[in-house]
């Protein structure tokens, strides 16, 4: 079937569309209500169905007599260790980690934050929470103490599974000081740790409240999983906010797996037994989705990679690992692109090593310029796919869907959009815009399974961020524009969250810290083009009239305190001083002027601007500092 009937087919009779879907996988009983509304009016998926994701995940394909095929492979260049499970490994693993859990009193239900580096035992956490109906909340272990705690202190959790350390090329980064200082300020406070000890990097356990990971494990007795409800949450997935507080993205278990499963047939062309590898980390939902869950439960092999694109030990890293490992399809972000790029532009590294298996190139976390896209595609000489989609969402919003039937490359547009994907470009007057005119992109109610039902224990802030600017859509925070062939381009955030590397971060936030600085009137963060991270954000600071606004330390002072608050993964770097910031009349800071001088792309000066000679200061302060 094409694309069009089906995309179709997938807007105009949905619950049909998604029905059939979802008797692709495996129900202990299959839902009552394909679509249904809560009391608030809320949408959700499959009501009445059970089901159970770490099942799906493993036991399924071990009960169908796959059990000996590889479902993991460990690849560690920084610490020179590589290990494989088989589905039979990977599930006694997490057979084994889930009894620890039983046994130290984890019910359904509960809480747990996972605070590690990418080793499988991450992995394992994950699949064992999912097992037993734990809630699992990630937290990526580049963020800093104070990010941690607040994540403590809204998910709640009984326990914290951690790592002493993790390795960042050649700088390893000790987590149990990170771990006891959000410890010291969260106001919740979980009943203990369970730590895995790395030799690299060993900690100090404290008595009574640090368990050893491995002592558990080898007391443990194997757990059974437990028949969940395809409307209870899987796992909570914070994300930067507009407010600077995150918002806890949550993930159910039946539209969750139904969609995934989905997507890895109709965007990645993905068998089972395929090998399939995102180069992404188990903090983002990429990791989430198609390091852990989606391969899985598709029956592929997966990848986790715990090194870098270059200096792991050079550009030829990722090659090295397709070809060692046969992977059919690879899914990274263009900023690894960019950097292997930039240090081996004419292929050299590239030239050394068997593609052959390689079927496609993924690349999604950010826009993928068009020299990005043209120096990869000329280097691979396969299709290079890129594709938008959010923590929110889960999977693909937009894509050219490999297993449908590519459509050609229009290269800056992310293509079209998936299933049950009904999206629109709609006017700040919510006017409904014609093509090749920018707009705010939105998607019509409802959400397709898989998206986010909510927030945890937040649904009227859930209802305030997405669903209230433009009634009956869910707006996604991003621009964009449709083409006279339906293809989508998205421009970038409208919001204050902008994006590194492909890690959203919230410039609000910054701002907070900044503006806490003792030395500090006034100040603006802003996201300015990089053309290795797409997007880094740069400090326009006005300082106290007592103090020096040519002096250094200043300057080292508010980058280390966003460093220390948020964590090396806010790369703020880039400080300017500046005598005044360009408002408008009534006192609101115009951060997107600011962006674009930064920048250097045309903007319209607005009427309501104050004083239009500060964006001439601004201009000389960048084009002399």
């Amino acid at each position: 079937m094409s694309y069009p009937i089906k995309y179709n087919q997938s807007i105009s009779e949905k619950e049909d569309f998604w029905l059939l879907e979802a008797q692709k996988i495996d129900w202990f009983t299959f839902p009552e209500t394909i679509l249904s509304t809560d009391d608030d009016n809320l949408y959700g998926w499959y009501k009445g169905g059970k089901l159970n994701t770490c099942y799906l995940a493993l036991d399924k394909h071990v009960d169908s007599g796959r059990g000996q095929q590889t479902a993991l492979i460990y690849d560690s260049p920084v610490t020179g260790t590589k290990k494989q499970f088989t589905y039979d490994q990977l599930l006694q693993e997490v057979r084994l980690f889930a009894g620890v859990l039983k046994g130290k009193g984890v019910q359904k239900g509960d809480t747990i934050v996972i605070y590690m580096p990418m080793v499988p035992e991450a992995v394992i956490a994950m699949l064992a929470c999912a097992r037993i109906g734990a809630v699992h909340s990630v937290v990526f272990g580049g963020f800093a103490a104070h990010e941690l705690a607040i994540r403590i202190n809204d998910a709640r959790p009984k326990y914290i599974l951690m790592a002493s350390g993790g390795k960042e090329i050649d700088k390893i980064i000790p987590y149990k000081p990170i771990v006891e200082a959000a410890l010291h300020e969260a106001y919740f406070k979980p009943d203990g740790c369970i730590v895995l000890q790395r030799d690299f990097v060993p900690c100090e356990m404290k008595s009574g409240y640090d368990h050893d990971w491995q002592e558990l494990m080898r007391s443990a007795e194997p757990e059974d999983y437990v028949i969940m409800d395809a409307t209870d949450p899987l796992y909570i997935l914070y994300t930067s906010g507009t407010t600077g507080a995150p918002k806890g993205i949550v993930r159910d278990n039946g539209g969750h797996a139904v969609a995934l499963n989905s997507s890895m047939e109709y965007v990645y062309n993905a068998s089972p037994e395929d090998v399939y590898w995102a180069a992404s980390d188990i903090g983002w939902v990429v990791g989430h989705s198609y390091i852990v869950y989606a391969p899985l439960i598709r029956g592929c092999t997966t990848i986790v990679f715990e090194g870098k694109p270059i200096k792991t030990p050079d550009a030829g890293a990722f090659w090295r690992v397709i070809e060692e490992y046969k992977v059919n399809v690879f899914f990274t972000a263009p900023t690894a692109i960019r950097a292997i790029k930039k240090e081996d532009f004419d292929g050299e590294l590239f030239k050394k090593y068997d593609l052959s298996s390689l079927k496609y190139l993924f690349l999604a976390g950010e826009r993928t310029d068009v020299a990005t896209y043209d120096w990869v595609s000329n280097l691979l000489n396969r299709p290079v796919i890129d594709h938008w989609w959010q923590t929110e969402s889960g999977y693909p919003m937009l894509a050219n869907l490999a297993g449908v039937g590519l459509i050609p490359v229009k290269p800056g547009s992310a293509g079209k959009p998936y299933f049950g994907f009904d999206i629109r470009i709609i006017s700040q007057d919510h006017d409904f815009m014609p093509p090749n005119q920018e707009g705010a992109v939105v998607i019509k109610l409802p959400l397709p399974p898989g998206c986010l039902p909510g927030l945890w224990n937040d649904n009227e802030r859930y209802v305030k961020s997405y669903l209230t600017e433009y009634p009956g859509y869910y707006f996604s925070g991003d621009g964009g524009y449709r083409d006279d062939d339906g293809y989508i381009f998205i421009t970038g955030r409208i919001d204050d969250v902008i994006n590194v590397a492909g890690h959203r971060l919230s410039t609000s936030e910054m701002e907070e810290i900044v503006a806490g600085h003792y030395a500090v009137a006034e100040c603006a963060v802003v996201g300015c083009y990089d053309e290795m991270k797409g997007q880094l954000p740069v400090g326009f600071v006005v300082l106290k009239h007592s103090f020096d606004k040519d002096g250094d330390q200043i300057k080292s002072e508010l980058v280390a305190k966003v460093r220390d608050t948020i964590g090396a993964v806010a790369a703020f770097k880039t400080v300017h001083f500046v005598e005044r910031l360009p408002k408008t009349r009534s006192g609101k800071i115009l951060r997107k002027i600011i962006r674009a001088i930064a920048d250097d792309v045309p903007f319209q000066v607005p009427s309501t601007i104050e004083d239009i000679t500060v964006l001439e200061e601004i201009k000389w302060e960048l084009a002399n500092k």
